[in-house]
């Protein structure tokens, strides 16, 4: 499918042919593809200030946005008694490796504890603490891997063993963050134990290590909340934000308590330790606040809320082909996907992949998720209606139940 143009929930490919995105392209498109607002945002910027330099001579909108995002999350979860600072970027791996970088700056603690099935991105810092062997396995020889893997929890039950292991490895001394998604997207719609970032929080505290919360996929909405943390009342010292921030323009950004960023970032002498060229591009700033605007005017979070409650509910309806295929659902908010799974218990990868096929052919947008790709995962624009919700859902469940399977 060659994409040619979006609008709301809607794709075209370049036939003309219509489809229904159940993905918003990676999770971007929150408040719709091409929101009317947010594109007006984009253009009356370009039209006044194209490009800016930076952190050298910044501009009005980038101060804006800093301002915004400080209110969103420090300022709002703690009454006004904090702050946050913003390192802009412009893709949400250069947000992660921000936040590595602020961890390590203050007490040169370099190792972080990351977990299994997680994915913070492919550049070469991201890369360290991204655990999926397909993506790492190529680059090892190039890498410090400084990250120690450990088990992302199902349940509460995997806790003790968890909070044990997390705990010999601050032993160690080196340790000096935790990085972790509060939902795993790429691996799987992962929902953890809303004990699980509590814990995580009472670790860090203890240790005197910050707690990363890499939040490009979850936040702004998705998950039924402003951001997936607010499930469990758990605020860390940087969250990571991209994706959802300006629903279609390259900009990410590092938002960490403004003592934890004061501590580690000295003051320019003249010449940034951390920059880029397009840092806090004019255009994507002046899109992230229309963005920002439109999810809270439309209450995206609050719908998100009320159409997860539903996907969850009908997808668990959903069952497998005859020949013994089990069907699993799981997720929060608009952030859900079912898995298949064998009668021996190993991924039905081949299947989902055919029934992801299968409905591309019928004019719906979807994607595997998940090591084995044996996860069709529903994040769609939190605009999509229940009644389009409902006509995907059972297009999938009839593109399950005709799936040809040999136990062979």
């Amino acid at each position: 499918m060659v994409w040619d143009r979006a609008r709301g929930v809607q794709v075209w490919d370049a036939e003309g042919k219509k489809y229904l995105d159940l993905t918003a392209a990676f999770g971007v498109a929150a408040a719709g593809h091409a929101n009317l607002r947010v594109v007006r945002a984009g253009q009356e910027q370009m039209g006044r200030l194209l490009h800016a330099m930076g952190d050298v001579h910044p501009h009005a909108r980038k101060a804006e946005l800093a301002r915004e995002l400080s209110r969103l999350t420090f300022e709002r979860w703690s009454g006004g008694r904090q702050t946050g600072k913003t390192i802009f970027c412009n893709s949400g791996f250069e947000a992660v490796e921000a936040a590595l970088k602020t961890a390590m700056l203050p007490g040169g603690k370099y190792g972080v504890v990351a977990f299994s099935g997680a994915y913070h991105g492919l550049g070469y810092g991201a890369l360290n603490a991204t655990h999926r062997d397909f993506f790492r396995g190529p680059f090892r020889m190039q890498l410090r891997e400084f990250a120690q893997f450990v088990s992302f929890p199902a349940s509460a039950a995997d806790l003790p063993v968890l909070e044990l292991t997390i705990r010999r490895l601050f032993q160690r001394g080196w340790v000096g963050a935790i990085l972790v998604e509060p939902v795993q997207a790429r691996g799987g719609i992962n929902v953890p134990p809303p004990e699980f970032l509590p814990l995580l929080r009472r670790l860090c505290d203890q240790h005197g290590a910050l707690l990363i919360l890499d939040e490009i996929y979850t936040g702004f909405g998705r998950t039924g909340k402003w951001f997936a943390c607010e499930h469990s009342c758990v605020v860390p010292d940087l969250i990571c934000l991209g994706k959802a921030l300006t629903g279609g323009f390259p900009l990410s950004a590092c938002v960490g308590r403004a003592e934890v960023m004061d501590a580690a970032w000295p003051a320019s002498a003249g010449e940034a330790i951390h920059t880029s060229t397009f840092l806090g591009h004019p255009v994507g700033c002046a899109m992230a606040l229309a963005q920002i605007a439109e999810i809270e005017r439309r209450k995206l979070p609050e719908r998100a809320a009320a159409l997860g409650s539903f996907l969850l509910t009908e997808l668990s309806k959903i069952k497998g082909p005859k020949a013994g295929v089990a069907c699993g659902a799981r997720g929060l908010g608009l952030m859900a996907g079912l898995e298949l799974t064998l009668p021996d218990g190993k991924p039905a990868t081949q299947l989902a992949l055919g029934a992801i096929k299968s409905l591309l052919q019928r004019g719906y947008v979807f994607l595997p998720e998940g090591e084995h790709a044996n996860v069709i995962s529903f994040t769609p624009p939190l605009t999509i209606t229940q009644a389009q919700l409902t006509k995907a859902i059972a297009e999938l469940s009839t593109a399950i139940g005709t799936l040809r399977f040999s136990r062979s």
